[in-house]
């Protein structure tokens, strides 16, 4: 044992260790949570044979991606006819680095990016994408504004549990620690939710749009990221609450029996 306050509280090396371990799952999920949100593949089209089908259309298809008027059937049929990936916050495709109508098919390939804006992670998703008519989704709609939104509150949570536990050292109570295990626990809801909401909203927008038969998508390290950095948040909640309680439980009783 040694002192952890001028009062003459106490903190086992268990504690000590338990917050230790707390606080490199919190930093590791925290990367893994950051990592995820700012990479684009969390989802991922192969297609048989991406040059050909460029090659197809020319210019075209790049040109309709990128336009500002691509609605979601547009950019997503691109993404399956050209290697697609997609991330929270840009959608990319492999095209040729020469795709001049008058150009041979070209096997030299470059992956292209364009960003989501603020109103496209806000815009109404339809029941039948494409067409603006056809009325809005609202399963969707609020699937894809929810996947926007979660990452970031859970990011916030874990940075306002690791500022309460920097001030937890600096006032040598570790009480306050369950603030930070709670704040940890329901980030990992929040990072839960997203993952839910992510999987939920590719599986119904591939049952608008089904898969083409030479088009495989999948699930990439994006997400998987995403998915370690939940278990990782919940243990560290875990170790956090279950520190400062039996910690505080402990003193307590060391207390009493001092002064009986």
């Amino acid at each position: 044992l040694f002192p952890y306050s001028r009062k003459g509280a106490m903190m086992d090396n268990r504690f000590a260790t338990a917050l230790v371990i707390a606080c490199v799952l919190s930093l590791i999920s925290t990367i893994y949570m950051a990592a995820s949100v700012g990479t684009d593949f969390w989802y991922e089209y192969h297609t048989l044979s991406p040059a050909e089908n460029v090659s197809e259309a020319g210019r075209s298809i790049w040109e309709e991606f990128v336009s500002e008027e691509a609605d979601e059937k547009t950019y997503t049929d691109a993404l399956f006819r050209c290697n697609g990936t997609v991330g929270l916050w840009r959608r990319c495709i492999t095209v040729p680095k020469n795709s001049h109508w008058y150009s041979p098919p070209e096997t030299d390939m470059t992956t292209k990016c364009i960003s989501f804006s603020l109103s496209d992670q806000f815009m109404e998703k339809y029941i039948e994408p494409g067409n603006h008519n056809s009325g809005t989704d609202l399963n969707r709609t609020y699937l894809w504004r929810l996947q926007f939104l979660l990452p970031f509150v859970s990011l916030g949570l874990m940075c306002f549990g690791a500022l309460i536990g920097l001030c937890a050292c600096a006032c040598r109570s570790l009480y306050p620690a369950i603030a930070t295990g709670v704040l940890h626990f329901l980030a990992g809801l929040c990072t839960l939710g997203l993952v839910g909401c992510y999987v939920a909203g590719i599986e119904l927008l591939h049952k608008k749009l089904p898969l083409p038969d030479d088009v495989r998508g999948e699930f990439g390290w994006s997400f998987c990221l995403a998915c370690v950095s939940a278990p990782l948040q919940f243990m560290a909640a875990a170790l956090f609450i279950w520190a400062a309680r039996t910690n505080r439980k402990e003193f307590t009783l060391l207390k009493a029996y001092r002064v009986a």
